[in-house]
């Protein structure tokens, strides 16, 4: 399990500047994506979050088939390499057409959004399943595993505050009076910049993990293990609500600064604040789980993640200050969850091949993204819901209960996502020792090979 020679900085800085290019996609959908809809694509919220909705469910399903395919796929670059090669050109010009606007109707242009979104979702899906995957056969030794994942965040906070910083002002910039014109160029700019980060990591990681050459290969099989993989249905649950939270409040973001703040012009600060005080946080996670457990870390990050989150209920609308501390303490909080969980995930690919002498790690991760999927889903469900019941109008002046909706989604609803999240990690079983040992029984069985 463990390569010949540590991994080099270069292949640590490489694979992480991956994640870096999956959030010039990732964070202009999760932050821009909805407001895009129903303030310059022209359709209701209603409308908008029910295609959300409708889509990542459509998409989540799609994800273990695109995992069962690259764990099968063998090139000499290896199983999930060659997608960061082939796959980023035709993510870019879907990207473009899923932020263009057409005089289609409305009718049309719903139609439009439901298809251009799903082939969004589903092409990105196809590199990003297989490049998370990459992480768990990059190395197979627990710490090195932390320091990749580690960096990978460290880059895709940085991406995200990019994206978040310079989108509306390429908006401006590029397209003038036409918002929607420039949302097209802008999208273009990204994801040409994408395309070359992901040759990038390519060229700088090698695959060294191998599965057991006399594993069977049926896709029925891998999802048989999967259930009974007590550890991963515990992540998968965990990636599920974690994903709800964050939706929730990056997405209610855009709405809380335009409708309850009076002031979206701090949109382009408070969430990257959130990004770099999550970049922070996510680069002391090497630290951080020398000194503690992975399961006892996340624990107690998602319960200081709670009270931060319901703390926010009660800060004034015109208190700029407070919200920005509690933004950044935040950050720092959920900051180490994504490289602890995908770190727990490739954890949970090897304790399936030690408990069933068969590997699927790209069917792991796929999953894991299903999860992240229906996490997304459900929280657009919930924000369209609530819009919807308390008379959300857009480009106008919202009532007390519409703005109170839009408090309530930026605090008590992602605390109690997280504070589930907690509850869960009590029962989770692969701490350090108890990998420890199942990393030397894997160790031992390919030496006597």
């Amino acid at each position: 399990m463990k390569p010949e020679k540590p991994l080099t900085r270069r292949e640590i800085v490489g694979y992480g500047l991956g994640d870096m290019g999956f959030n010039f996609y990732w964070t202009n959908i999760s932050t821009f994506l909805l407001i895009f809809y129903t303030d310059t694509f022209g359709i209701t919220a209603a409308a908008a979050a029910t295609m959300l909705f409708v889509v990542k469910i459509f998409n989540a399903f799609t994800d273990p088939m695109i995992g069962a395919f690259a764990d099968r796929t063998q090139t000499r670059w290896g199983k999930f390499r060659p997608y960061l090669l082939f796959m980023p050109l035709p993510l870019a010009v879907i990207g473009v057409a899923a932020y263009s606007t057409p005089d289609f109707g409305p009718t049309g242009k719903l139609a439009w959004a439901y298809v251009t979104y799903l082939l969004l979702m589903t092409v990105y899906t196809s590199v990003n399943l297989p490049y998370s995957a990459l992480s768990g056969v990059i190395t197979g030794d627990a710490r090195e595993r932390n320091a990749i994942n580690a960096s990978r965040f460290v880059c895709g906070f940085a991406g995200g505050t990019l994206v978040t910083f310079a989108s509306p002002r390429l908006v401006a910039w590029l397209g003038g009076n036409d918002h929607a014109l420039g949302w097209t160029l802008t999208m273009a700019f990204w994801g040409l910049a994408a395309a070359v980060i992901f040759a990038i990591t390519f060229r700088s990681t090698t695959e060294r993990v191998r599965p057991p050459q006399a594993q069977p290969s049926s896709v029925r099989q891998d999802l048989a293990d999967l259930r009974s993989n007590r550890p991963w249905v515990l992540l998968f649950f965990l990636a599920l609500i974690i994903m709800g939270s964050i939706t929730l409040r990056m997405t209610s973001a855009a709405y809380y600064f335009k409708y309850v703040v009076n002031r979206p012009e701090l949109l382009g600060s408070f969430v990257p604040a959130y990004l770099l005080a999550a970049a922070a946080g996510t680069a002391c996670t090497p630290l951080l789980t020398r000194f503690i457990d992975k399961r006892r870390l996340m624990i107690g990050l998602m319960l200081i993640s709670t009270v931060l989150s319901t703390a926010f209920l009660f800060v004034p609308a015109d208190d700029i200050v407070l919200m920005y501390a509690l933004q950044i303490a935040l950050g720092l909080a959920l900051g180490p969850k994504s490289p602890l969980s995908f770190a727990m995930l490739a954890d949970s690919a090897d304790f399936n091949e030690w408990r069933h002498g068969r590997r699927a790690t790209g069917m792991t991760f796929a999953a894991s993204s299903f999860a992240q999927k229906l996490g997304t889903a459900v929280a657009v469900a919930v924000i369209g819901a609530l819009f919807s019941a308390l008379g959300y109008v857009p480009n106008a002046a919202q009532s007390a209960d519409s703005q109170a909706g839009i408090v309530w989604l930026m605090s008590v609803i992602p605390a109690a996502f997280t504070l589930i999240a907690a509850v869960l990690m009590v029962f989770y079983t692969l701490d350090n020792p108890t990998m420890a040992r199942i990393q030397a029984d894997l160790a031992a069985r390919k030496s006597s090979v």
